[in-house]
């Protein structure tokens, strides 16, 4: 039995089947209304083929790294350098057709697979940055550093892109607030404490893990936070824009995409992700709350309380 506070979304295919059963397959050449806002049961390697051509703003791969790993059944085996590289191009190549020309990507990676997949990237598209996001999260280690970060490639198809810097100011609190004429410069003085909204950098420490009792957590071994893509889409596109994901997993970009005001099309072809990000997205339409990001603001890591504050004055 779990605890009451345990919100974890691990349900099996005996519930999951009324879920499954809103998935679309996609087996020959379909339009862009008969995909959008769908989660696509099937290998996206086959499912790219037949969707239409320049029809994606933004897209945001979390592709296997490149370890063994059991995802409920469906397992993925490390790959030598080589073969991997291949692994990469091929979804590259599959989704490439199917980006805008002013579309932005997004590429998710652990620091071992970070140093393959950052110059594949570069021979197809306009590499821009390379983010690194704090796990905080990571198994102890007896013989060298224990892994906490990982990296997330930013590339463009060409010099024109969207990037919305306003709409991902981090709030950070000032610790010596500077006063022009008595008034606070550059920053807010309220009843929490005092802040100011910050340009963000490529490095991002506010992030957590989704852990049992958020809402957002599933039972997914790789599960990505709402807050972590929220930036991404956020930055990257503008309401009414496509997200594509092609490796979807429990669905975090189309639940947050739905969340943002944008469009969405995922592809999974684990029966039981698929299901649990139909339910999450179920969820999404009476609740459009992503945790640490309040009233057009990311908040750093446990200013949980604050952020109620400011929720209720809204």
């Amino acid at each position: 039995m779990k605890s009451p506070r345990n919100k974890t979304i691990d349900f099996s295919m005996d519930k999951g089947q009324q879920y499954l059963n809103r998935c679309i397959d996609v087996s020959s050449d379909v339009s862009l209304p008969e995909i959008l806002d769908k989660t696509i049961y099937g290998d996206t390697f086959e499912v790219l083929k037949h969707l239409p051509k320049k029809c994606v703003d933004l897209l945001i791969v979390d592709p296997c790294y490149n370890l063994d790993k059991n995802f409920h059944g469906l397992k993925f085996s490390k790959l030598n350098d080589t073969e991997y590289v291949k692994y990469t191009c091929r979804w590259i190549e599959a989704v490439l057709p199917l980006l805008k020309d002013n579309a932005s990507i997004y590429v998710c990676c652990d620091w071992q697979s970070s140093l393959l997949i950052g110059n594949v990237l570069n021979q197809y598209f306009n590499i821009v940055n390379r983010i690194t996001w704090q796990r905080e999260k990571g198994r102890g280690a007896q013989t060298n550093w224990k892994n906490a970060m990982e990296d997330i490639w930013f590339a463009t198809v060409s010099k024109k892109y969207t990037f919305n810097v306003e709409s991902v100011k981090s709030r950070r609190k000032v610790i010596a607030p500077y006063k022009t004429n008595g008034k606070p410069k550059d920053w807010e003085e309220t009843e929490g404490g005092n802040y100011r909204n910050t340009y963000p950098s490529n490095f991002w420490d506010d992030i957590s893990i989704p852990y049992w009792s958020m809402p957002e957590n599933t039972a997914h071994p790789t599960q990505k936070p709402e807050k972590l893509f929220a930036k991404l889409i956020l930055a990257s596109s503008n309401k009414g824009d496509v997200v594509l994901d092609p490796f979807l997993g429990s669905g975090t970009s189309s639940v947050v995409a739905k969340k943002l005001g944008r469009h969405f099309i995922g592809i999974e072809q684990n029966p039981l992700y698929c299901s649990w990000a139909e339910y999450r997205l179920e969820l999404a339409d009476t609740d459009k709350t992503i945790q640490g990001y309040t009233n057009g603001v990311f908040w750093e890591r446990n200013t949980l309380s604050q952020q109620h504050k400011e929720k209720k004055d809204d």
